[in-house]
């Protein structure tokens, strides 16, 4: 029997078949969650060199382009030598990318290993000083003591509690410390085959390019494929963007805890900037997750530090969530401070740290995307896209009186 594609019950039955399809795929998703989601983590496992790869990628291309305009004048005077003119930038571009690392590892790590050293032999001296810290306490405020004996028993059996129940989970803890040991030095590993894979992406980045169009041409119609490729672009844009954005904005705060530790004269400066740094790529709550290590370092060492170096933390973030980070974040993705807020906060609450970090730039294309519907949708009524054209007339007006005020001050002036 043949059938009849252009029949419109047809195309109602292939709709429904479809529709349905989709339902069942929605429905197995939802309620195999866990399946799903330890799929998703075995695969990305499995893809971390290739991750590692395209973000080393993005965060070379800007020096590999740097070089090729400029290696370009040399190779290239008489005739064109492009694989000459990639090989030299490239080899460049990575050297510097590796020596910039290497020398900030040079710098850092000597003094991050001196910190650590100097808290493992002094160990015993900081234990002293936590008990005379507690005696001080104890001196000044003495209805904590008294406080404190009321509750002697409740106490007594409630630290006893926490030892029998912790005693057994000792060797699940020592199997977690080996797992982050192996896990770590696991991702090492991946990060040096990402520096491959990354060569290899930004050597044929053009070739991949060209290879992706032909596949999506070859597959969708145009109309689609181009739709597909903008979106693409757009893509491109905003994750670049918001990788060398997060990475300026840690390196800005790292750098800012470094310079009010020091002004403030606390320990473990370098080490503490480092945690502060690095942890910070993580939205929002990175520098709260460096200020628990930071905070029990001091505890141990210092514990007058302690205090206001938690509340150094909590303006560094205000500052950084609220200022320093939209701003920047804003200015490579092209969405606005608040969207930046919102964006982290839907993909964390959804998707947890892989949304926070990837919410921005996956909220920006569809952001750009549901502006050029909405403007399209407008177009086609024949009404204005501008957002401007939208706001109350009281608002509309406010310029306009600004304008005429200005007139009349420049007239009296003449």
């Amino acid at each position: 029997m043949k059938i009849n594609w252009n029949s419109k019950y047809t195309t109602i039955s292939v709709y429904t078949i479809l529709t349905f399809t989709v339902c069942i795929f929605i429905y197995a998703v939802i309620f195999n969650f866990t399946v799903v989601g330890d799929f998703i983590k075995k695969l990305m496992s499995i893809l971390a060199p290739i991750t590692w790869g395209i973000v080393i990628a993005y965060l070379v291309n800007p020096i590999l382009k740097w070089f090729e305009r400029h290696v370009k004048k040399i190779t290239e005077k008489n005739k064109p030598h492009f694989r000459l003119t990639r090989v030299i930038s490239l080899f460049l571009a990575m050297t510097i990318f590796l020596a910039f690392i290497a020398a900030l590892g040079a710098i850092i790590m000597p003094q991050v290993i001196e910190s650590i050293t100097t808290i493992i032999n002094n160990f015993s001296t900081y234990i002293n000083n936590i008990e005379k810290w507690i005696d001080s306490l104890l001196v000044k405020y003495p209805e904590v003591l008294t406080v404190v004996s009321k509750q002697f028993d409740s106490i007594e059996n409630a630290i006893m509690e926490f030892a029998n129940n912790i005693a057994p989970k000792l060797g699940g803890i020592m199997v977690k410390i080996t797992d982050s040991t192996l896990s770590f030095i696991i991702m090492l590993k991946d990060i040096f085959i990402g520096i491959i894979v990354a060569i290899y992406l930004l050597y044929g980045k053009e070739h991949f390019q060209a290879q992706m169009k032909k596949m999506v041409y070859g597959i969708l119609p145009s109309k689609t494929t181009e739709t597909i490729l903008r979106v693409c672009a757009q893509t491109n844009t905003s994750i670049s963007g918001f990788i060398s954005g997060k990475i300026v904005d840690s390196i800005i705060i790292g750098c800012l805890c470094f310079v009010c530790m020091t002004v403030m004269k606390f320990d473990f400066i370098v080490l503490i900037s480092v945690i502060v740094g690095v942890t910070n790529i993580i939205p929002f709550f990175g520098p709260f997750i460096g200020a628990i290590p930071s905070a029990l370092l001091l505890l141990v060492a210092a514990p007058r530090q302690v205090i206001p170096f938690l509340i150094l933390i909590l303006i560094i973030q205000q500052l950084d969530g609220n200022v320093i980070g939209p701003k920047i974040l804003g200015q490579t993705t092209g969405i606005s401070a608040f969207w930046v807020l919102f964006s982290i906060l839907i993909g964390g609450g959804l998707f947890g740290f892989a949304g926070m970090v990837l919410g921005v730039p996956i909220f920006a294309v569809l952001y750009s995307l549901l502006n050029e519907f909405i403007a399209y949708r407008l177009e086609s009524k024949n009404m204005s896209s501008d957002t401007k054209d939208y706001l109350p007339e009281s608002s509309r007006q406010i310029p306009a009186e600004k304008k005429e005020v200005k007139a009349k001050k420049v007239q009296k002036k003449k």
